[in-house]
C-alpha cells in the first residue's frame, strides 16, 4: 500500500521522470502535489500498471491532484546537459510549474539538485513507496507515450510507438537500416557496434 505523505507537510511535491534509457526522444518529469484525502485503488509505479490503467490514472491524477506540472528535455538538450542532468532539469521545470509553492519534495531515486530552499529527500523506487512520486511517474510516462507515438507518425520504421524509443532488437534493427532521425540522442550508443552513423 503506497503512502500519501513522508515529510509531514501538507504541500508536499513528488516527482520522478521517463525516458532516460532511450535512444530516442525525450526525458520527461513530472511534479505533482496530492491532497491529503487523495485516494486510489490502483494507484502504483507506473512500470507496474497497463498503459489502459496509467491513461485512466493520469485523468484523475489531472482532475484531483492539488496541483501539477509537466516538462519534457528534448534529446538536443539531452545530449547538451547529459541524461542524469536532463532528468534533475526536467523535475526543477516540472516543480517550478506548479500553481502553489511545495513545503516539501519527494523524489524518485537517489539524485537531485537542490530546489531553492525547499526541503527534498530522495527516495529509491520511491514510485513504489510514496503516492505523490506513483502520481508524477504515471504522468510522466503517459505524456512521454504519447510524444513518442506521435513522432512514429513521421519516422514509423523504428516503431517508437511500440518500443518507446528504448532500444529493442526492433529499434536497433531500424537504426542500422535507416540511420539515425532528428529525434536521436547523438550522445547516446546507438548501434553495439557503432562506429560512425550519420544523422538526419
Amino acid at each position: 500500500m503506497l503512502k500519501l505523505n513522508y515529510s509531514g507537510f501538507t504541500l508536499e511535491a513528488g516527482t520522478d521522470e521517463a525516458g532516460r534509457g532511450c535512444l530516442s526522444g525525450p526525458v520527461v518529469a513530472a511534479a505533482v502535489i496530492l491532497p491529503e484525502d487523495f485516494k486510489h485503488p490502483f494507484l502504483n509505479d507506473s512500470k507496474q500498471l497497463s498503459e489502459k490503467k496509467r491513461n485512466e490514472l493520469r485523468i484523475y491524477i489531472e482532475e484531483n491532484a492539488l496541483s501539477y506540472g509537466v516538462s519534457f528535455i528534448h534529446n538536443e538538450e539531452v545530449d547538451e546537459l547529459n541524461v542524469l542532468q536532463a532528468s534533475l532539469e526536467g523535475m526543477h521545470r516540472s516543480i517550478a510549474q506548479l500553481n502553489v509553492q511545495p513545503e516539501f519534495i519527494i523524489v524518485d531515486g537517489n539524485k537531485f539538485k537542490p530546489y531553492g530552499q525547499t526541503p527534498f529527500e530522495t527516495i529509491v523506487k520511491g514510485d513504489a513507496k510514496f503516492m505523490s512520486i506513483a502520481a508524477a511517474s504515471i504522468l510522466a510516462k503517459t505524456y512521454r507515450d504519447e510524444f513518442m507515438a506521435k513522432i512514429h507518425e513521421e519516422f514509423p520504421v523504428y516503431n517508437w510507438k511500440k518500443n518507446k524509443g528504448y532500444p529493442t532488437k526492433e529499434h536497433r534493427a531500424g537504426i542500422k537500416s535507416h540511420g539515425a532521425t532528428k529525434y536521436h540522442r547523438k550522445s547516446f550508443k546507438l548501434l553495439p557496434d557503432q562506429l560512425t552513423l550519420d544523422f538526419s
